[in-house]
């Protein structure tokens, strides 16, 4: 077994005050202490572009918005967190449908211009601090290849941007996502000197149960670890191990791996989540692989995240989710 060591094994939160075109920015300075407190020493922060341009246009740079991003990499330095800058939404492409983007990231010329203009941004902004407290996540979970995004359009993308913040500044860590939605590794780009990332979604069965954004999810059976017979295709730890190896696999090609999102909604039944994670985390930890729960606050998080079959602890006036923490803080 290999073991990834060219990244930190990183243990965090995602933090969504940027994460969609609604959002405020208000990001808060107790989660950042919390964080500290609790043993944990990383931050994705997903983002969505539209927050930083006028009118819609990607080429129309706001600058004000860009101030709470600032705010982000100075708490991350106080409370000795590394900050992870993801784009959520970038031009031309998300998994979130809350936008129809205008063009399309792996076919228009514009959309990668613009791209590239944004990343440049914040290579430009940021230039001077170490990759050991900020690395770039460059966009959230391209989809499985289609005839919106072949494989070799997704290289040429990815390739393009990286040479884009490397013309600003060389040194910056960089990391992509896998293929279909995080879940496939990327042997193609070993040779480009970036970090990637995975889910730890798998099973959707267990971790979107229910979940208002996956049609049909609210028909599926009551969710059991290792999963049932009567579930299509079950999962137990044997294929959760054979998955994650894969992306152990790229330890031998010298690339770092780090899971940047993982969890369970707050329908699946909450033992089968603890169960179901420990095994999650056991098996990461042995590749070396850090990861990043989504959320901190919120329906997958360890505070508020709003289950009716979880003892909360007060917490400051939220409502903390111990057991949950704990299994957090043992991986």
């Amino acid at each position: 077994m290999t073991a990834q060591t060219v990244l930190p094994r990183w243990r965090g939160f995602n933090l969504l005050e940027m994460f969609t075109m609604r959002s405020d920015g208000n990001f808060k300075e107790d989660d950042f202490k919390w964080i500290s407190d609790w043993g944990f020493n990383f931050v994705r922060i997903p983002m969505c572009y539209l927050l930083w341009v006028e009118d819609r246009d990607p080429f129309k740079i706001y600058e004000p918005m860009l101030e709470n991003v600032d705010k982000v990499v100075r708490w991350g330095e106080k409370y000795g967190i590394h900050v992870n800058l993801n784009f959520h939404r970038a031009p031309g492409f998300s998994v979130n449908r809350e936008y129809e983007e205008p063009f399309n990231l792996w076919k228009d010329q514009e959309a990668l211009d613009a791209f590239c203009l944004h990343w440049q941004l914040f290579a430009r902004r940021y230039k001077g601090i170490s990759s050991e407290k900020l690395s770039f996540n460059l966009v959230n979970e391209p989809m499985r290849p289609s005839e919106k995004m072949s494989r070799a359009d997704h290289e040429r993308v990815i390739r393009t941007v990286v040479k884009a913040i490397r013309d600003i500044d060389p040194d910056r860590l960089i990391i992509a996502d896998g293929l279909s939605w995080a879940n496939e590794p990327l042997p193609e780009l070993a040779d480009l000197g970036i970090a990637q990332s995975c889910r730890a979604y798998i099973p959707s069965t267990i971790s979107h149960y229910k979940a208002s954004w996956m049609a049909g999810s609210d028909k599926w059976p009551v969710p059991t670890w290792p999963e049932s017979s009567n579930v299509p295709d079950p999962w137990n730890r044997q294929r959760l191990e054979e998955h994650y190896g894969r992306w152990a696999e790229l330890a031998k090609k010298g690339v770092g791996v780090h899971c940047g999102e993982g969890g369970a909604h707050n329908f699946t039944p909450h033992d089968v989540v603890l169960a179901w994670f420990r095994d999650v985390l056991e098996i990461l930890k042995s590749y070396g692989i850090g990861y990043a729960l989504w959320n901190f606050r919120g329906s997958f998080g360890i505070l508020d995240s709003g289950r009716s079959d979880v003892e909360y602890e007060d917490w400051y006036g939220h409502k903390l989710d111990r057991k949950y923490l704990e299994l957090l803080q043992e991986y």
